[in-house]
């Protein structure tokens, strides 16, 4: 074999060997930059899953009444109040209002619990007579303000149709206008709510013939 032939042969594996360190990075920067892809995809799914299932327990948690007039006989009718979501509220303040008048003309103070998934029932034939008198033909609106996890919520005007003559209530049918959400009310100012249980021996001394360990609580007003 010629001297020279063998000498390019040895300057070609060379050159070769050098390349390899090349090869490797530039496959190296491949398969980082398809993994990066791949990253980023299962990054966007995920945060998309997240939106969903927040989405989802906005919507099973987030309180959200639905209420329902309805006619039993001529001089009584019913209020039927659903609550749509997990959380239990409590029942405030009803009111009733025609929608040509801008303020209430009944109210109904409450204080009664709503568990979530069921309904609350309450008849208010005289009070709407009141809101409406003898004769009357035209739309009628509720709303319901309540207590859910600390805060006051109050619901949009639900409203009904009522024909009453002579003050009997001839029909009364929702309408099948779609309510907003609940939304919460904001009191301006200092948070005037009492806290339901207080402990009294935050504050008081220890008296040296009792235990430590006790603790007495009472139930504020």
């Amino acid at each position: 074999m010629p001297v020279p032939w063998i000498n390019s042969f040895r300057i070609s594996l060379t050159t070769l060997v050098s390349y390899i360190p090349l090869i490797a990075t530039v496959v190296t920067c491949f398969f980082s930059l398809i993994l990066a892809r791949a990253t980023l995809r299962y990054v966007e799914s995920t945060d998309k899953g997240l939106a969903l299932a927040r989405e989802g327990f906005e919507r099973e948690w987030t309180p959200d009444l639905h209420l329902k007039l309805e006619r039993i006989s001529a001089t009584e009718a019913n209020i039927i109040v659903t609550n749509l979501a997990k959380s239990s509220v409590l029942l405030q303040l009803l009111q009733l209002r025609k929608l040509s008048h801008a303020v209430p003309l009944e109210r109904c103070r409450l204080n009664d619990p709503l568990v979530g998934g069921m309904t609350w029932t309450q008849a208010l034939g005289r009070r709407i007579l009141a809101c409406t008198g003898k004769d009357f033909d035209g739309p009628i609106a509720a709303s319901m303000t309540f207590y859910c996890a600390g805060r006051m919520f109050r619901t949009d005007w639900f409203r009904s149709h009522i024909q009453v003559r002579d003050g009997r209530i001839l029909s009364l049918e929702p309408s099948n206008i779609p309510a907003r959400r609940v939304r919460v009310i904001e009191h301006k100012g200092k948070e005037r709510r009492r806290e339901f249980v207080q402990d009294v021996t935050a504050a008081a001394p220890i008296q040296p013939d009792r235990k430590t360990d006790e603790q007495f609580f009472v139930t504020g007003a």
